[in-house]
């Protein structure tokens, strides 16, 4: 599909990944195939690609390549997808993060803050819960901590209060109608940027993202062979630091256990000791690369007791 998304950071992405160019690799958010297309490219004939997705809208991109086969799965449970193609370990893994460019500008979907539509902000379509059930069915607790752990919104609660009181009243079933409940709270010079975080809050709970990437992030552990990369674009700072965070200490928060001489075991450790970011030149021909932040991890030895 023309135009479906524009992949960020390509040419720094597929670099990082590609160790063995006979190599078996999975690009694990599929969406317009830009960096699988690219990653063939760097694959010789032996190479082996596995694209992933949960969005059924992806498999209308599917790349007609011997070398390509398509899993169409949430990436958090790839582990268990590739032992079902009998895969056991690979030599790479990439992940591009967030909403791609076909499903902000797919109207219908609820993505984006610049269309009147249905909320539904579905990753996967087959599943029940939308940005509608969320908004009309969560209580007013529930709500408040959700815009404040997702969308860092200062006024969460005030913001969960004034949507449960409209919906007392009136049924919250589109874009608008959520932006006409909210709308004595947002100053006009501050709506864009709180527009988006309120969409993201309801995002990231309607798809459960945050616990998705951790249980891809631990998988990642087992199925890449040591030496192997894992390559992964995050666009906000929720994402980012889980991402930071595994690749560092192989964990998510608090602090690694040491040993005698201040030592921890993380499967992965960095190849940059700084994030990787879109130049000017990038951003000005896709401004929705401005966020985007590449972290890279390479896969270390397994500890003696799992050798």
């Amino acid at each position: 599909m023309k135009n479906y998304h524009e992949p960020v950071l390509l040419n720094e992405s597929v670099d990082a990944l590609i160790t063995n160019p006979n190599g078996v690799y999975v690009d694990c958010t599929f969406g317009g195939g830009g960096h699988s297309k690219k990653i063939l490219k760097a694959l010789e004939k032996n190479g082996k690609l596995w694209g992933v997705d949960q969005d059924e809208d992806a498999q209308q991109n599917i790349i007609p390549d011997e070398r390509f086969s398509f899993i169409p799965s949430n990436f958090r449970h790839i582990k268990n997808q590739l032992l079902f193609h009998q895969i056991h370990q690979v030599d790479g893994v990439l992940a591009d993060l967030g909403v791609s460019s076909h499903q902000f500008d797919t109207a219908e979907r609820g993505f984006s803050t610049r269309y009147s539509s249905q909320l539904d902000m579905r990753m996967n379509q087959n599943q029940k819960n939308t940005a509608k059930v969320v908004i009309n069915e969560y209580t007013e607790e529930k709500l408040a901590e959700i815009l404040m752990n997702y969308g860092e919104i200062r006024s969460a609660k005030k913001w969960a209060r004034e949507i449960v009181s409209y919906r007392s009243k009136n049924l919250i079933g589109t874009t608008d109608d959520l932006k006409n409940a909210l709308k004595s709270l947002i100053p006009a010079h501050k709506a864009n940027k709180l527009w988006a975080q309120l969409f993201q809050a309801l995002r990231i709970e309607v798809n459960d993202e945050l616990k998705a990437l951790e249980e891809f992030l631990l998988s990642t552990a087992s199925i890449i062979k040591p030496g192997g990369r894992l390559v992964v674009i995050s666009y906000h700072s929720l994402e980012d630091r889980l991402v930071k965070n595994f690749i560092k200490k192989g964990m998510f928060d608090g602090e690694p256990e040491r040993d005698l001489y201040g030592r921890w075991y993380a499967p992965f450790y960095p190849l940059n000791s700084k994030v990787i970011i879109p130049n000017e030149v990038e951003i000005a021909g896709n401004p929705r690369a401005r966020s985007a932040k590449l972290r890279i991890g390479i896969k270390n030895e397994p500890k003696e007791e799992e050798k």
